[in-house]
């Protein structure tokens, strides 16, 4: 059997069930023991205090802010190149989802930078690059809702994906990129020296697995909605045309 197969609406939709189901589950057990383990069980850290503990929102949402334009550029490729609709639609499903979670990681990275740089913003590489990257995130989702056709509409807002994958890859690399910026290192690396200490390290990969989790089944479900509104204005324009 074909994985293309998988991408037939009815295929998708009797698939992504129970997957669905058990993404929200894994997410809220993963959240629940990460975020509680989090931030009442670990300790102040010496510089910053208990400021840092919203690292367990900040880097989950700031890593699912990028993943999910990148989840929108394979989509959007398949679309361009298979032509399936349901990989246009997952692009589109996506991209509120991608942008709830930018949101949360500005805001919480504006809340964690503020007692270490004196302000809640400053024009860091990485900062303009994730700002850049919301407006990114607000023009796809215009753009599907500017445009009547669905098709046209796949088609050009698979373009501005392509576009919007730069600031991405800015956003995750730019400290390597720029050295004088005021943000931080990387929080998870394959280097072991650059990790945070073990005590926050094991609860933020907690908390990280249940973002994706809840990114997995937000994309799902929201999936499934497109292909049910899908259906639906096809049934009205063929009654419409009887």
């Amino acid at each position: 059997m074909s994985i293309w197969e998988y991408a037939n609406p009815k295929r998708f939709m009797d698939w992504t069930a129970p997957v669905m189901r058990v993404a929200f589950a894994v997410a809220a057990a993963c959240l629940a023991i990460g975020l509680i383990w989090g931030f009442f069980f670990t300790p102040e850290e010496a510089r910053q205090g208990s400021t840092v503990k919203i690292i367990y929102l900040h880097v989950p949402s700031a890593l699912m802010a990028i993943n999910a334009w990148f989840m929108m550029l394979v989509a959007s490729l398949i679309w361009l190149v298979r032509r399936h609709h349901v990989s246009a639609l997952a692009a589109r499903a996506a991209a509120p989802v991608g942008l709830a979670m930018t949101v949360i990681a500005l805001i919480t990275g504006a809340i964690w930078g503020s007692p270490m740089w004196g302000t809640y913003w400053a024009w860091d590489p990485r900062l303009t690059s994730f700002l850049i990257l919301f407006l990114f995130y607000l023009g796809y989702i215009a753009l599907w809702a500017a445009i009547e056709d669905a098709d046209t509409a796949a088609d050009l807002t698979s373009v501005l994906c392509l576009v919007g994958s730069v600031f991405a890859i800015l956003s995750r690399y730019a400290v390597n990129f720029w050295n004088q910026g005021l943000h931080q290192g990387a929080s998870l690396s394959l280097d072991k020296e650059e990790n945070v200490a073990n005590v926050f390290y094991i609860p933020l990969l907690v908390c990280i697995a249940g973002f994706v989790a809840l990114f997995l089944a937000l994309v799902l479900l929201r999936t499934r909605t497109e292909i049910r509104v899908r259906r639906t204005q096809a049934l009205l324009a063929r009654a419409q045309r009887a």
